[in-house]
């Protein structure tokens, strides 16, 4: 049986303990035996985190300390799966320049309020398993401006309109730090938004695919 650990907390407003629980049973129905941690400093238990084999986490305007940074970005380095959304990955832990290299973007910015916009699944990898047979859909909720890197493989797209663009950012890639896996997807802002039946497959199946893929 694989091991999976959810960390959660942070900032309320992105319902860490709600969002997170849309999930577990989904990774108990596939095999994974999922405990959960509501304290930072799991980062700092070695020995928990070589027997894991995924950490979602869902901490959002966070602070690591150096210790804990380093633990969990050696854990992924040897081989600890990483996956998540939204905020609770890319808009925390801003002053861990290792922790923000590792999961390859940042956040900056959303248009006021709530948008309907569209997901195109980049045709280049629409075999990938986090996205094969989805379709392109549209979403109403945050928008997400971000700062990536040129590891990504990105799955999924969204174009901004003016006045901020046109610019194509990234909704959902993924990554390989060392011998781990990352998967990120931006949206997640509330429960109703990972709900969305393509949101909820391409999330759930993101999650799985990050797993270790030698399970110790």
């Amino acid at each position: 049986m694989r091991r999976a650990l959810i960390v959660r907390g942070g900032w309320e407003g992105h319902n860490p303990v709600e969002a997170t629980e849309m999930f577990r049973s989904g990774l108990t129905d596939t095999g994974f035996e999922v405990a959960v941690a509501e304290d930072l400093d799991v980062y700092t238990d070695a020995e928990r985190l070589r027997a894991t084999d995924l950490i979602v986490q869902c901490w959002s305007m966070g602070k690591l300390t150096p210790e804990q940074c380093d633990g969990l970005v050696t854990a992924v380095r040897k081989g600890t799966g990483f996956a998540g959304w939204h905020g609770g990955v890319v808009a925390t832990f801003q002053d861990s320049p290792e922790y923000l290299r590792m999961v390859g973007g940042v956040f900056l910015h959303h248009p006021d309020g709530f948008l309907d916009y569209e997901v195109r699944i980049n045709r280049e990898h629409a075999d990938h398993p986090i996205v094969a047979g989805l379709p392109d859909f549209t979403v109403h909720t945050e928008q997400y401006w971000m700062l990536s890197d040129s590891l990504n493989t990105v799955l999924a797209t969204t174009e901004f309109g003016p006045p901020d663009g046109p610019a194509t950012m990234p909704v959902a890639w993924t990554r390989n730090w060392g011998g781990g896996r990352i998967f990120f997807s931006a949206i997640g802002h509330r429960t109703e938004d990972l709900w969305d039946p393509a949101v909820y497959t391409m999330t759930h199946r993101g999650l799985v695919w990050a797993s270790r893929q030698v399970v110790q």
